[in-house]
């Protein structure tokens, strides 16, 4: 049996749930690919993860992976993988968001998750749209884009996903695109092993809700559009300002270690039994 085919039978919830609702052409498919041979090559057993995500697109990869999973809520699934993380740090928790789902009603819960540096991975696909609720602006959504909520172009800025992860203080931070997909395995990978809170934003494409209305063509158009403005942070080290307009940097944004949420918890609340006798 090919090796592909026996990831997919290895990991994938195939006699239940498929065929999936993304549609045809979606980059979730790469991410999900990805993402299970990122898995497969760490080593960690089905048992040992725990995939969590929450609604829109990106939420649905939960249902289709053969894992300990958590469907949750809109913008909580960071509050739901920090308390499976803190009852039972010994799994492996990677939870899934769109770019709407973690940076807009989920917004708080990323920077705080980052600054606490939650032994977590999140995973951020971000579309620049709320592709399954009909369209709407996100907060990645680039200025002057059409959207169902800004049919005359969106007159507000984005924010940058991976530079806010950075800056609010995530231990480990990548980014990469459904196009350069072995770099975007390396990424997964390099982001389930790292101790603390890792993030991985994936430049994808919503052709049918973003694509369409901004006359940017199919997913093959969108991800050759991916292949030309995405530029390695090593090379991007040697560029200008100016050369970097209108690009986006890929690779590993950043690596440092830091003391993790969970063990300090454990510490102090071992100290606390200490004090009081527990």
């Amino acid at each position: 049996m090919p090796e592909v085919t026996q990831l997919i039978y290895k990991y994938l919830r195939h006699e239940k749930k498929f065929p999936h609702v993304w549609c045809p052409g979606c980059g979730n498919g790469i991410v999900l690919g990805a993402l299970i041979r990122a898995i497969d090559r760490t080593g960690f057993t089905k048992d040992d993860i725990v995939m969590v995500s929450g609604i829109g697109c990106a939420g649905r990869m939960s249902v289709y992976v053969d894992f300990n999973t958590l469907h949750t809520t809109h913008g909580r699934a960071l509050t739901f993988a920090t308390g499976v993380k803190l009852a039972n740090p010994r799994l492996q928790v990677i939870v899934v968001m769109g770019d709407g789902d973690a940076t807009a009603i989920g917004g708080n819960h990323f920077i705080h998750a980052a600054r606490r540096n939650l032994n977590l991975t999140a995973i951020i696909i971000n579309n620049n749209v709320y592709g399954m609720t009909g369209g709407q602006h996100s907060p990645t959504t680039p200025y002057a884009a059409r959207t169902t909520t800004s049919l005359y172009g969106h007159i507000e800025h984005p924010f940058s996903i991976a530079e806010l992860a950075v800056t609010a203080g995530a231990a480990w931070v990548g980014r990469g695109t459904v196009y350069h997909a072995t770099l975007l395995d390396q990424l997964m990978e390099a982001a389930i092993h790292k101790r603390g809170f890792s993030v991985v934003e994936v430049i994808s494409h919503c052709h049918t809700q973003f694509g369409l209305k901004n006359k940017m063509g199919g997913p093959v158009e969108m991800m050759q559009a991916q292949k030309e403005m995405a530029v390695k942070v090593e090379k991007a080290r040697t560029m200008t300002a100016e050369e970097l307009k209108d690009k986006i940097t890929i690779g590993v944004l950043t690596d440092r270690d830091l003391p993790i949420y969970t063990q300090e918890y454990r510490r102090l609340r071992d100290a606390a039994k200490t004090v009081f006798k527990v």
